[in-house]
């Protein structure tokens, strides 16, 4: 049988996915507009903080790929928007790298709850107050593989031993793997992976 994307190749399918994915979003963001107009009706309104997350990014034929299983950018980017009516920047995005583990310690915070000892995840707070501020590295792996992104690169490490370093700063983004090119770099990288992910 064909994979997925051979299928939506020699079918000729790609702009009708990519234009059903596409209509999916917009009615999930014209559903998000309805609660949030909702939500500006409501006395309680004000006192509501909105946490919207997706667990997972999707592929659109990149890679040859058309899901989510994978530890690319693509699958691992997902959306994240915090709201309420006393955040200092409203509206304003951020270029921040984070994790969803740092939802739970955020809404504790903004809650002036004690956030549990242990947790992997760091409060997004600072960057809520200043979007401009730094984030960290973020983590992910899937049957084996494990996979680090810092603001500017990501490197994936392959059980066998195999590293793939992308450089994000480069229009290139991950379709040129630079392990063999700077042996340095993805050995630093390894190194604050396999702390983090041992």
């Amino acid at each position: 049988g064909l994979s997925d994307h051979e299928f939506i190749v020699a079918n000729k399918q790609w702009d009708v996915t990519i234009q059903a994915y596409q209509a999916s979003v917009a009615f999930v963001d014209h559903q998000i507009g309805h609660l949030l107009k909702a939500l500006q009706n409501n006395p309680r309104g004000r006192e509501t903080y909105i946490v919207l997350v997706s667990d997972h990014g999707w592929h659109l034929g990149e890679h040859a790929i058309w899901g989510k299983h994978a530890l690319f950018e693509e699958s691992l980017r997902s959306p994240l928007i915090i709201s309420h009516s006393a955040l200092a920047n409203p509206g304003k995005a951020t270029s921040a790298m984070v994790e969803t583990l740092d939802i739970f310690p955020t809404i504790c915070e903004l809650a002036g709850l004690k956030a549990p000892d242990g947790l992997n995840g760091q409060s997004l707070v600072p960057i809520l107050e200043n979007p401009a501020a730094k984030g960290h590295s973020a983590f992910a792996y899937k049957r084996g593989v494990q996979t680090i992104r810092t603001d500017t690169c990501r490197l994936i490490a392959h059980k066998s031993g195999q590293l793939e370093l992308y450089d994000h700063t480069l229009s290139a983004g991950e379709t040129e793997n630079l392990a063999e090119a700077q042996p340095e770099k993805a050995a630093a990288l390894l190194k604050q992976l396999r702390a983090r992910l041992p």
